[in-house]
Order: C-alpha cells, then structure tokens, then sequence
C-alpha cells in the first residue's frame, strides 16, 4: 500500500494485486487487533488501524485493487517489457512489476495432533479477528514468539485466565514483551500462567476442544488444562509460490536485489 503511495507521488498510476481476499496481509488476516509499537510517529497502532491509515493516505491516488488474485505467470516480452497473467484469468501488460509479498503467501503452522483440524470451526484458532470474543474464557496459548506473547498481554485484560504452554522456558520475543509477561505470571492477582512441555493430546466434546494434556520432556506426570478457547501460535510457513519460478536470484527464499534500487537481476521487476 505505501509502495502505491510513493508510485502516486511519482504520477505513476499502478494497480495492486493480491491473493487475499482484503488488504492488509497478515496485519488484517493474522492479527487485526495487535498493538504494533513500531512504526515511525505512531508509539502505537493496531494492526487493522494501520492498514486503514495506509488506504487512506492511498485515496488521493485511486489505485486498481484485484484482490483474491494469485499471478500465477509472469512472461518478458521483446520490448523488455511484462505480460502477467493471475488465476482469475486477467492479463497485465506493464512496464515494471513491483513485489511487496514479504515472504509469499504465509499459511500458519499447524498443532499436529489427529483429527484437531476439524475444531478449527469452532474454538481451535490460529489468528485472532477479535479480542472480545475470548472475553471472560479460559484461554490457553501454545507458543513462544512474539506472537503468542502479544496476545497473551493482550489478553490478559478481558479473558477470565490465560495459560502460555511453551516447549521451552525461554522466550523468542521482544524483552520488553517477556518482561511485562513475567510481571503477570508472578503477579497472583493477574489471570496468567505459563506452563512448560509438549502437547501429546486433547479432550473434546460437543464439537469443542475442552482441555490439552501438557506433558514435561524429562520425568513426571502430565497436567490437564482444561479450557474454551485454544490459540495456537508456532510462526508462519512462508511460500514465494510461482514467483519462484520467475527466473529470479532467490537465496534463502529471499530475493537478491541492488542495494542502490532495490531492483532484481531483471531489469523492470523490483
């Protein structure tokens, strides 16, 4: 979106294409209602907030969205020009090709235990679109990235308890973050508790998980946790899909490009 922005100060008209449904990749699809404390002149911003500024400040330019498209082929023509086709069957024919995709399509890693997938309609979630429904639950929380610790904090001020069940008791978050957690853990008035070791199984009933069985990884009986609502946060599995395929420098999954333009090892696409 700020890409178009800049686009637009430059008179260049572009239209943006995405394979999701709304703007706002994962701030909108992930964690909408996520403080991020990062972003110049704004000590804090929700994640949705942010997104919504950014197609605001966009208006003035009136860009083309298709959204819910994949380009699926990109074809370099004779005039050093770019034929892109998407799955939805529409042709660009353009001069430059712009890629703001991050890390490609993210698909959240799953909690591998049988025949889990199916609560994912009900209380199973990988991503949060609003915090007031977990208001006055019992929660549980499996992860230990920055993630699961935000909305842990988070949280933490409408549910009625919130466990944090990490493999580990060390933390891959942002110290600041690890910092106001363990404020709450030691704090006996707060609704908050970690808890470490794997998860070997579940209790369900009625359509809804009711409890996880958190087990440690050296000797000593498990511990029940029973719960409403199960948040799981193990990090992203990242997919460059058919950008992959475009005869671009990939290292690492990361595209090369020059520092001085940003622009890759073909000429026009950056």
């Amino acid at each position: 979106l700020f890409q178009c922005f800049e686009l637009g100060l430059l008179g260049i008209d572009a239209h943006i294409v995405d394979s999701l449904p709304v703007i706002g990749g994962q701030c909108s699809m992930l964690y909408p209602d996520k403080a991020i404390y990062d972003i110049p002149g704004l000590p804090i911003v929700g994640a949705q907030e942010l997104i919504d500024r950014l197609a605001e400040q966009l208006k003035p330019f009136d860009p083309t969205f298709h959204l819910g498209h994949r380009v699926t082929r990109l074809t370099r023509l004779e005039d050093n020009s770019f034929e892109l086709h998407t799955e939805g069957n529409i042709c660009f024919q353009t001069r430059a090709v712009v890629i703001a995709a991050g890390l490609g399509a993210f698909k959240p890693r799953p909690l591998r235990l049988g025949g889990i997938d199916q609560f994912e309609q009900t209380n199973l979630h990988y991503h949060v679109a609003d915090k007031l429904h977990f208001k006055d639950k019992k929660v549980v929380i499996l992860g230990g990235g920055d993630s699961a610790l935000d909305w842990v904090l988070e949280l933490a001020v409408v549910a009625k308890h919130v466990h944090i069940v990490h493999r580990r008791d060390a933390f891959r978050a942002a110290p600041a973050s690890i910092a106001k957690m363990q404020e709450l853990i030691d704090d006996p008035n707060q609704p908050v508790d970690c808890l470490i070791g794997r998860i070997p199984s579940y209790q369900s009933d009625q359509g809804k998980i009711t409890a996880i069985d958190v087990a440690p990884f050296g000797e000593g009986e498990s511990q029940r946790i029973e719960l409403d609502e199960l948040l799981v946060f193990y990090g992203l599995s990242p997919d460059l899909g058919p950008i992959a395929d475009w005869g671009l420098d990939i290292e690492r999954k990361h595209i090369s490009v020059s520092l001085e333009t940003f622009q890759t090892n073909i000429p026009g696409i950056y």
